[in-house]
């Protein structure tokens, strides 16, 4: 009996040592909802649910942020099979609402809010119907699927839904943490002091006490993505990119231009679909856009019949990009997503006119491009009196190239010979724009 015993206590030993702990994921969830934020939780979310963690935490503080980016979030949440609790530390206003409804628990600290979460557009204006009641609906089916009351999310975002004692016609809904206690939004308060103690307390409700903590951050390429999709830095980025494609078309070749138009353009359409507001579609437009331009300019001769539809799919292209994923499309979306192109369209006009007009008046201009064009020979009727000059060869001459006479470098060509560099010449024929050259005898 005592040997089983001790056979059942050994073996119940090694089952707690080799079985692992609890993994929990930490994500915090603070400031202004916005675009980078959202491909920051999609991507956390995807990882978690690969991994098959025991729980994803979202400790929020916000005051609310873009729709687009709180649906991105709540879809991210809503639809994933990893249990979500969202921890609402102190506040979870406006998109942060949406974002906490979608989550399976939501706990709050003591002396927490939740809700107000109308729609409002850029001036802080209460935005149209449309978009109240796109929201409004949006919450609702939120709300529903996590099975919490509907009419509490919609009393949020509709000041015309009423709940008495919470909501009096006209008032947006905002719950207090005993008040979401009260209403069974919320499942529980917390009532530590510091941050780490609200923690444990949140773990240890959830009997996750013992869990193996893996706190999430934005990394630093998510960091530069939400950088990159301001819309100061995209309508710079925007301007760049097209100031390097006119001086590309400007010069002959490959140069400055085309680099610094294949860098910035490639930073705007990777941040975009890195933060999923654009896909391979935008890209592709914009590609095609930009050959029927480069096709005109050097086959059709610029008439138009190909760079006027290439513009306007370039110009279409970057607006579905700066527009994102949204499916609501309205006056104010299109508004927000228009004024960083408008702004690199101006800027590109004004700074493109100033450079092309003083820029090859300038000593910069003059280092980098050459100030003549060569098109292999050079007609003048002054050459007539070259003939019997002595020169040197300032490139190869296979036969044709460059040479110098009296300090003029000019297009030559020789009989047929090879003549290498910096070897003397000698004219012996000048014909029209022809110079004929061979080898001086003393060299």
């Amino acid at each position: 009996m005592v040997k089983q015993l001790i056979r059942c206590t050994t073996l119940l030993l090694l089952w707690a040592a080799t079985t692992p702990a609890a993994q929990v994921v930490i994500v915090p969830v603070t400031g202004t909802i916005e675009k980078g934020l959202a491909a920051f939780v999609v991507r956390v979310m995807d990882e978690a649910d690969r991994n098959k963690v025991d729980a994803v935490v979202l400790e929020i503080d916000t005051p609310g942020g873009a729709l687009d980016a709180a649906l991105t979030i709540r879809d991210a949440l809503l639809y994933s099979e990893v249990k979500t609790i969202a921890f609402i530390n102190p506040r979870a206003i406006s998109a942060g609402a949406l974002i906490s409804l979608a989550t399976d628990h939501i706990v709050m600290a003591e002396g927490g809010t939740i809700g107000a979460a109308t729609a409002v557009d850029m001036q802080g204006n209460k935005a149209s119907e449309k978009v109240i009641s796109y929201f409004r609906n949006e919450m609702k089916a939120t709300a529903e699927k996590t099975g919490r009351r509907p009419e509490l999310a919609e009393a949020m975002v509709d000041e015309d839904v009423v709940i008495e004692d919470l909501a009096p016609e006209g008032k947006l809904l905002t719950l207090t943490t005993e008040e979401a206690l009260e209403e069974g939004l919320a499942e529980f308060k917390i009532v530590a002091e510091t941050s780490s103690e609200k923690m444990a307390e949140v773990l240890a409700h959830f009997d996750l006490e013992k869990a193996s903590l893996l706190r999430e951050k934005v990394n630093w390429a998510e960091q530069a993505v939400r950088w990159l999709t301001f819309p100061a830095v995209a309508s710079l980025l925007m301007t760049l990119g097209f100031l390097g494609l006119i001086f590309e078309i400007q010069s002959p070749g490959w140069g400055i231009g085309g680099t610094l138009a294949l860098v910035c353009l490639g930073l705007f359409f990777g941040s975009h679909l890195i933060a999923q507001l654009a896909d391979w579609t935008e890209i592709l437009l914009f590609v095609l856009g930009v050959t029927l331009v480069l096709a005109d300019v050097f086959f059709v001769m610029g008439f138009g019949l190909l760079a006027i539809p290439g513009v306007l799919m370039i110009l279409t292209s970057l607006f579905l990009s700066l527009m994102g994923r949204t499916e609501l499309w309205t006056w104010d979306a299109v508004g927000v997503a228009a004024r960083p192109l408008m702004l690199s369209i101006i800027m590109t006009t004004v700074l493109g006119y100033l450079l092309l007009r003083r820029l090859p008046e300038s000593r910069v201009w003059s280092k980098v491009v050459l100030d003549a064009e060569e098109t292999g020979y050079t007609a003048s009727p002054a050459h007539e009196s070259l003939l019997g000059k002595t020169g040197t060869a300032y490139t190869d001459l296979r036969p044709g190239g460059t040479a110098v006479f009296e300090g003029q470098r000019l297009s030559v060509t020789t009989e047929g010979d090879y003549i290498v560099k910096e070897t003397s010449v000698t004219v012996i024929e000048v014909e029209g724009s022809r110079i004929v050259v061979r080898q001086s005898a003393d060299a």
